[in-house]
C-alpha cells in the first residue's frame, strides 16, 4: 500500500500559515505573554510568606482552619527548597490557561447541550484533542511562536479543553426535562431558562469540569517546560535531563503541593457558588463535627478584607525595600544592566562555557539570563531572535542539520575550541573490541544496544545514518536514545558492575579522566573530521551587543583549561555551576581579563 504523506501535507500547511498569518501569531503571542506577565507580576510581587498568607486565607474561607494550616505548611516547604518563584510562575501559567480554557469550553458545552448537530461535530474533535500525546502539541507551538510562554499556554489550552466542554454539556443535559418544560410553560424565555434553571442545577457538574481543566493544565505546563515555559516545568525537565534525583524530587513535590491546593480549593468553590452546594454547606454548619474553632470559616467580607490587608502590606514592603542589585562601577561597567539571553543544552562543555560567561558578564555589568533547552528548540529560538547566544555549536558536522535549516538567520561568531572528536567508547576491561569493526558479531556481548544521547543531537543522526551502515551494524545493534546524563549514568552503573557497555562519547569530556575508557578506532572515517565548538548567535547579535561580540571573537580555551573547568563544575555538583565557575576563575587569574578586556 502506498505511503500517505500526511506528515508532509501538515508541514506544508504549517509553512503556509507561517507565511500568510504571521501577523496573527504575533498578536496572539503579545496577548498571551501580556496576560502571563500581568498575573505573574501580581503573584510574584508579595514576598513568599505574604503570598502564602493570602493563599492560606482563601483556603480558610473555602475549606476551614485545618486546610488553611496544611496549605500554609505546604507553601513553606516550597519556599524552603528554593522553588517559590518557579511555583508562582507555574501557578501563573495555570491561571491564564485555565481562564482562557473555561471561557471557551463552557459556552461550547452549552451550545453542544442545546444542539445535537454541534454535539456530534465536537465529539470527534474533542477525542482527537484528548488522545493526542501531550508532547505533540509543543511542536506547532514552537514552530509558530518559538520557545517561551506562548507555546506552553497554547498546548495547555488545547490539552485541557475537552473535559470542560464535555462536563458542561453533561451537566446541562442531566437537568430534569420536566423542570425545563415547566419553565417554558410559564413563558420563560430560552435565555432565562438556561441561566435561571439549567445552569444553576448543572453547576456542580460544570465545576467538576473546571476542576479537571485546572488539573490537566497543571500537568501540561510541567510538560511545557520542554519548550522553554517558565516555572516548575523547567526544573523538572532539567532534573530529568541531568538525572538529578534531588532536584527532581523537590520539583515534583512542589508540583504535588500546588496540585493538591488547586484541587481542594476548586472542589470547595463549588459549595460557594452553586445553590445545591450552599445548601449542603449550611446543613453541615448546622450540625458541626469536632471542635468548633476547626469548623469556623470566615465570611466572604472578612476574607476579602484579610486579602486586601495582606496585599497592602506586601505593596508597602515593596515600596520601602528598594533595589538591592550590586552595581558594577567604573570602566568595568560595560553592560550597564543590559540583559543577555543565553541558551544551553546539558552538554558539559556548553554548561562550562555558559556559566563561565555568566560570571564574566555580571562582572562587566550585564544581566545574563540562562535557559536550558534541547538543541532543536534552542536553534529555533536563536533563529527567531528570542535567544541571543549559545556557546556549544558543533560545526561543521554534528550540528550541520540545524545550520542548514537556520543558518541564514544565525551568526557564527567563531570557534573557541577544537578540534573535537566523536566516538563510540567502551570500558578498557572489554577485550577484543578496539575499533568499530570489532563490534560486528558481538551484539550479544552488549545486549544489542548502543547507549546514545539526546535524539535531536547531530551525533545521533551521524551514528544512525553513516556509522552503523559503514561497519555493517544495522539490524544487529539498536541505538537507545536517552540524554547525556542518562548515558553517563548507564556508563557509571556498568563500570561499577564490570559489565560490557558501548556508549556515544566525544572529546573533550571529563569522563575520560574519571574512568579508564577505550575509544573505538574509526578506520573508515565514518564519523568524519573533528568539529570545532562555535559560538552561535542570533542574526543581529553584533549590532545589539558590539562589545560582547568582540570579546567572543577572541574567546579561546585550551584543552587543559576546558577539562579543568568541567572537572571543577562536576566537583561542585548540581545547582552550584555558577559558584564552581567562579572558583575556577579565581584559581586562574588573568583569564577573565583576557576574555573580556576593558579600558583601564
Amino acid at each position: 500500500m502506498p505511503r500517505l504523506g500526511i506528515g508532509t501535507w501538515v508541514e506544508h500547511g504549517v509553512n503556509w500559515l507561517q507565511s500568510h498569518l504571521g501577523w496573527l501569531f504575533d498578536f496572539i503571542n503579545t496577548v498571551l505573554t501580556g496576560m502571563y506577565d500581568a498575573v505573574n507580576a501580581c503573584l510574584g510581587a508579595p514576598g513568599p510568606l505574604l503570598m502564602a498568607g493570602i493563599l492560606t486565607v482563601l483556603a480558610w474561607w473555602l475549606r476551614g482552619l485545618l486546610a488553611a494550616v496544611l496549605a500554609f505548611a505546604g507553601f513553606l516547604v516550597i519556599d524552603s527548597v528554593g522553588l517559590w518563584d518557579q511555583a508562582m510562575a507555574t501557578l501563573s501559567l495555570v491561571v491564564v490557561a485555565s481562564v482562557i480554557t473555561i471561557l471557551v469550553a463552557v459556552p461550547l458545552g452549552v451550545w453542544a447541550a442545546r444542539s445535537g448537530t454541534v454535539s456530534a461535530t465536537l465529539r470527534p474533535v474533542l477525542d482527537f484533542m484528548q488522545t493526542m500525546p501531550a508532547f505533540v502539541y509543543l511542536i506547532p507551538g514552537v514552530v509558530f511562536f518559538s520557545i517561551g510562554i506562548t507555546p506552553g499556554l497554547i498546548a495547555t489550552i488545547i490539552f485541557s479543553m475537552p473535559p470542560g466542554v464535555r462536563m458542561t454539556e453533561l451537566g446541562i443535559r442531566q437537568v430534569d426535562p420536566e423542570l425545563v418544560e415547566a419553565a417554558e410553560a410559564f413563558g420563560t424565555s430560552p435565555r432565562d431558562t438556561l441561566f435561571r434553571v439549567q445552569f444553576p442545577l448543572a453547576l456542580p457538574t460544570v465545576m467538576a469540569g473546571v476542576n479537571q481543566v485546572i488539573m490537566l493544565a497543571l500537568s501540561m505546563v510541567v510538560i511545557a517546560g520542554m519548550a522553554g515555559a517558565a516555572g516548575l516545568g523547567q526544573s523538572v525537565y532539567s532534573a530529568v535531563t541531568q538525572v538529578d534525583i534531588g532536584l527532581g524530587f523537590e520539583s515534583g513535590l512542589a508540583v504535588v503541593i500546588l496540585a493538591m491546593y488547586l484541587d481542594r480549593m476548586t472542589g470547595a468553590l463549588n459549595q460557594r457558588v452553586s445553590p445545591l452546594g450552599r445548601r449542603a454547606l449550611a446543613k453541615a454548619a448546622a450540625s458541626p463535627r469536632g471542635p468548633g474553632f476547626l469548623n469556623y470559616r470566615p465570611g466572604t467580607a472578612v476574607t476579602v478584607v484579610g486579602v486586601i490587608v495582606l496585599a497592602l502590606v506586601a505593596s508597602g514592603l515593596n515600596l520601602t525595600s528598594g533595589g538591592s542589585r550590586s552595581k558594577v562601577s567604573g570602566a568595568d561597567d560595560v553592560g550597564h544592566g543590559k540583559q543577555v539571553s543565553i541558551g544551553y543544552f546539558p552538554w558539559d562543555e556548553g554548561i562550562a562555557a555558559t556559566y563561565l560567561w555568566q560570571n564574566v558578564l555580571e562582572d562587566r555589568g550585564y544581566k545574563p539570563k540562562l535557559q536550558q533547552l534541547d538543541p532543536g528548540p534552542l536553534y529555533t529560538a536563536l533563529a527567531n531572535g528570542q535567544m541571543d547566544v549559545q556557546f556549544d555549536g558543533w560545526l561543521p558536522t554534528t550540528h550541520k542539520t540545524y545550520w542548514d535549516k537556520y543558518g541564514k538567520d544565525l551568526t557564527d561568531v567563531g570557534a573557541w575550541y577544537g578540534p573535537t572528536s566523536l566516538e563510540l567508547t567502551v570500558p578498557s576491561y572489554v577485550k577484543d573490541v578496539n575499533s568499530l569493526a570489532d563490534l560486528k558479531g558481538k551484539a550479544s556481548t552488549f545486549n544489542g544496544r548502543i547507549i546514545g544521547i539526546e535524539p535531536s543531537a547531530g551525533m545521533m543522526g551521524t551514528l544512525n545514518n553513516k556509522v552503523l551502515g559503514a561497519y555493517g551494524l544495522n539490524g544487529e545493534y539498536k541505538v537507545v536514545a536517552s540524554s547525556t546524563a542518562s548515558m553517563l549514568a548507564e556508563l557509571d552503573r556498568s563500570i561499577k558492575k564490570k559489565e560490557p557497555v558501548v556508549v556515544t562519547l566525544w572529546s573533550p569530556h571529563w569522563a575520560y579522566g574519571k574512568y579508564d575508557l577505550k575509544k573505538l578506532k574509526d578506520p573508515k572515517g565514518a564519523w568524519g573530521k573533528g568539529d570545532q565548538i562555535h559560538t552561535v548567535a542570533k542574526k543581529n547579535f553584533a549590532t545589539d551587543f558590539p562589545k560582547f561580540n568582540g570579546w567572543l571573537k577572541n574567546f579561546h580555551l585550551t584543552e587543559k583549561q576546558l577539562a579543568s573547568l568541567e572537572l571543577e563544575i562536576q566537583k561542585g555538583g548540581k545547582g552550584s555551576e555558577k559558584e564552581s565557575a567562579r572558583r575556577w576563575l579565581d584559581a586562574n587569574p588573568g583569564v577573565e581579563a583576557k576574555m573580556a578586556p576593558v579600558a583601564s
